[in-house]
């Protein structure tokens, strides 16, 4: 409890928010050595990231979390965030793994549509980001402890912490209730209701 005595406690910022829910998560996100100790990699690359970089970004995050009777990931500006956290918190070898795995959604999406990623239609969108993620989830099965992760599991990790980790998908993805609160541990549930966040 905070008397007049005590200093005023400063509003959580979003990348305090964002490590604490990496530490709930059990430090299990690519990256999440730099989010979980606060210091940073030596070697840590400069950014890198252009406009078109972070449009594209964008578009794979809404393919990832698209818009429904709620916004989707774009709405939040992903790409953003996700540069961002590759910045500030990947390694150099993390870094040029998800830097060329820019490159190969748009080589990916050449081999299977014909066109680049962001002249595809949602489904063909959507359709891609199916066969990535079956590829990436058959790297992850055969995977060395040293081998980097793939491109594309980073970034879906960065999309879905950085959508639940914002005001939209706080309070409107989820039932967002402030803390703290009153306790009340026999809350009815009706089938399909949003979780509580």
């Amino acid at each position: 409890m905070q008397t007049d005595a005590s200093p005023p406690r400063p509003g959580m910022n979003r990348r305090e928010a964002i490590r604490r829910i990496a530490l709930l998560m059990g430090g299990a996100m690519v990256g999440s050595e730099i989010l979980l100790s606060g210091q940073t990699i030596p070697g840590k690359t400069a950014a890198g990231f252009t406009e078109d970089d972070r449009a594209l970004l964008d578009e794979i995050g809404d393919t990832i979390i698209p818009e429904t009777d709620i916004p989707g990931a774009k709405a939040v500006h992903i790409g953003a965030f996700i540069t961002m956290m590759v910045a500030d918190c990947y390694n150099d070898k993390q870094h040029a793994v998800f830097m060329e795995g820019l490159q190969k959604i748009d080589a990916a999406s050449r081999a299977m549509n014909g066109k680049t990623f962001m002249e595809c239609a949602p489904a063909e969108r959507t359709a891609l980001a199916n066969a990535l993620e079956a590829e990436q989830r058959a790297q992850y099965a055969k995977k060395a402890k040293d081998d980097p992760v793939h491109y594309f599991r980073m970034m879906k990790e960065l999309t879905v912490l950085g959508y639940f980790s914002s005001e939209i998908g706080c309070t409107k993805a989820v039932r967002y209730v402030e803390v703290p609160g009153a306790y009340h541990g026999d809350v009815p549930y009706t089938k399909g209701e949003r979780a509580w966040f």
